[in-house]
């Protein structure tokens, strides 16, 4: 009698444990959630599933020993089951979610790559975000062509870099000029405009380091302004060229979207029920919505839209696997976006599985996923 009351404490304290008593065959599997969002889920030929965010569940699975089984549904769906509601998509005030969805299957869990979001944590619980990303931006891979190069010839950055040399080479063709125009008359003499002339000759062979000889100064004010000239004409020429390469750059010339700043100004894709609305909307960007990631990206290389704006490493990762060659993600991320697992409101096993999951994505294995599923992105 003593033993069993010193032990009714201990037991009470482990209220997740219950199960272990249970016969393993004997148990129910609960039910788990999916959407196939590669790197972080992908459904394999088997009807199996792995990636980063199944890594992870499997992990917390087996520490918590709990049977499951997935079930693969759409964003809405994941929400609905969780949260026992129909999901309202994003942006779409909480008091709108219509109750109790008989369609929906009941959750354990959502596993996935589902970003937490404010309106989402009305609707559901989240554990602790076990990947921090941003969005990205694809664009189409167009290699540059004579066409493209022409045109970027006559770009206004290229324009004025071109009108600068011009300036420079008169100001230092009239300088010469003005000082030569009376001792040095075979070479810089005649009328005004003939003598400026030979002067722009003179600086502009001279920038070039080709040197002809057949315009030199000869008075000592026209030879230090030639000495001068010479040394800041290898700095102007330098210049000039790294201007060049910039104007006709592959990056310059295959898109008209550089970054988020031009997401205003053009045809803009997203997917639909995704969290990138509510960045979009919140921007007053127009948008236009897909039903899968792949059909955002062909849109994109077929030229029907001009960006499509996601989660930076899922794109990253069709993009190689799936239009390579054709579309491309552009450097950088922005607007910061947290993945958790989704569980249900006041779920009695968030704490346990967020000890786990935060102890699972500080070790060597978790690391080492990350350099399998994303080292080549």
């Amino acid at each position: 009698m003593l033993l069993a009351v010193l032990m009714l404490p201990v037991s009470l304290s482990l209220p997740h444990a219950s199960h272990a008593s249970v016969p393993e065959g004997e148990r129910t599997p609960v039910l788990v959630g999916v959407r196939a969002v590669p790197p972080f889920v992908i459904p394999e030929d088997d009807g199996t599933y792995s990636g980063l965010t199944i890594a992870l569940w499997e992990h917390i699975a087996l520490q918590l020993e709990l049977d499951f089984e997935y079930i693969e549904l759409d964003i809405a769906g994941l929400l609905a089951g969780v949260s026992g509601v129909t999901a309202a998509p994003d942006g779409i005030e909480p008091d709108a979610v219509q109750p109790d969805v008989t369609d929906a299957p009941s959750l354990f869990a959502a596993a996935s790559a589902l970003t937490i979001t404010a309106e989402r944590e009305e609707l559901v619980d989240f554990t602790h975000p076990f990947f921090v990303t941003g969005l990205g931006i694809a664009v189409a891979h167009k290699p540059a062509g004579l066409w493209q190069a022409i045109l970027a010839i006559f770009s206004p950055e290229f324009m004025w870099v071109v009108a600068l040399l011009v300036l420079l080479l008169l100001f230092w063709g009239v300088l010469v000029w003005y000082f030569e125009r009376v001792r040095n008359p075979d070479d810089f003499g005649g009328t005004p405009a003939e003598g400026i002339g030979n002067g722009f000759w003179w600086a502009a062979v001279t920038m070039t380091t080709v040197g002809y000889g057949d315009k030199a100064p000869k008075t000592l004010a026209g030879r230090m302004i030639g000495f001068v000239w010479m040394f800041a004409g290898i700095i102007l020429i330098s210049f000039f060229t790294a201007s060049i390469a910039s104007s006709l750059t592959v990056s310059q010339l295959d898109s008209r979207v550089s970054g988020p700043q031009d997401l205003p100004f053009v045809r803009v894709g997203v997917l639909e029920q995704s969290a990138t609305m509510d960045y979009l909307e919140e921007n007053r960007i127009r948008y236009r919505t897909f039903s899968s990631i792949g059909a955002g990206l062909q849109a994109v290389a077929n030229d029907q839209i001009d960006a499509f704006v996601h989660d930076a490493p899922i794109i990253r990762y069709y993009s190689v696997r799936d239009f390579r060659n054709e579309v491309r993600v552009l450097p950088g991320t922005f607007n910061d976006q947290y993945y958790g697992i989704a569980l249900p409101m006041d779920s009695p096993w968030r704490n346990e599985m967020n000890r786990i999951l935060l102890d699972y994505i500080a070790g060597d294995e978790w690391e080492e996923l990350n350099r399998r599923y994303l080292g080549n992105l």
